[in-house]
């Protein structure tokens, strides 16, 4: 086996096979292997684990969601950006184009990070039940009937009609034990939690990839409280302190009961419907590699 290994998903909006030549060329690395169905870059990830020193991965957060479920604690990993919105190496502070993104990890350095684990899938940035899985699902729905991942301004758009369905009143339907009720529930191990096009999103301001996990649950959201939330979301203030939103900053577990089944995602991965979810920091799990 190759000391180094490249696991593509061909089916990521920003792969093409030119882009794959490119990017393995800057990474100097010659055996590609390419993902098939769902849950195979876990398996590839697992294989390439016994004998790679290092695996680089060039899709979107998806793929990186899948190989992270197969990697292991001697292997280091990276990260290119493939796909739509790439949070993780950007969160990584890695640039969205992928042959520079390369060239950067080509010569990166390590950093072990922790990972959260949601019912025993690990995620890499950010876990939610409720309303962000909701809305991740009715993209996905969209994307799937016009052969594509939706715009940013749809995707604003989408969000909008969700809420006016709702009349924007959230009323809380799960509970998160020890801590009280909450409409639903964002739970991360990175700040940002996403990004909308260029935008970081900062739900979780202070969650660091070094530590345990972070969440930022709304007791309940109505009208007059909304602009107030958005601006925690784009500046990255005020949501740890105000007493409408139950939060925990670097946590180990986390346990949440919901009234009915719920959405929930993975590192924007839909995983179905929930009624009960354990989440769970696995600290110092993998090594990566960011830019110098």
């Amino acid at each position: 086996m190759a000391g180094a290994i490249l696991i593509v998903n061909p089916s990521a909006s920003g792969v093409t096979a030119e882009r794959v030549d490119r990017v393995a060329s800057e990474l100097g690395v010659e055996e590609i292997w390419r993902s098939q169905r769902s849950g195979h870059a876990t398996e590839l990830a697992r294989t390439a684990c016994e004998g790679a020193s290092r695996v680089y991965v060039f899709s979107g957060d998806g793929g990186y969601n899948e190989v992270l479920n197969g990697a292991d604690a001697s292997t280091v990993f990276g990260f290119v950006p493939g796909g739509g919105t790439n949070v993780l190496p950007r969160a990584l502070g890695l640039p969205r184009e992928p042959v520079e993104a390369a060239r950067r990890l080509r010569d990166g350095r390590t950093r072990r990070i922790s990972l959260g684990r949601a019912n025993g899938r690990r995620f890499a940035f950010a876990a939610g039940i409720g309303l962000d899985a909701e809305l991740l699902r009715r993209m996905e729905a969209l994307g799937r009937s016009s052969g594509r991942r939706e715009h940013d301004l749809r995707v604003a758009w989408i969000a909008v009609r969700l809420l006016a369905e709702r009349r924007v009143h959230l009323s809380p339907e799960l509970e998160v034990v020890g801590m009280g009720r909450a409409a639903f529930a964002l739970v991360a191990n990175a700040d940002p939690y996403s990004y909308l096009g260029p935008l970081p999103l900062h739900v979780a301001p202070d969650a660091r990839f070094e530590l345990g996990l972070d969440l930022i649950a709304p007791r309940e959201v109505r009208p007059a409280a909304l602009p107030r939330f958005l601006s925690y979301v784009l500046f990255g203030r005020g949501q740890t302190r105000a007493r409408d939103i139950l939060y925990r900053h670097d946590v180990d577990r986390l346990d949440v009961v919901c009234d009915r089944p719920l959405p929930m995602q993975v590192d924007g991965e839909d995983l179905g419907d929930v009624d009960a979810v354990t989440f769970e920091a696995e600290r110092h799990a993998v090594d990566v590699l960011v830019p110098r």
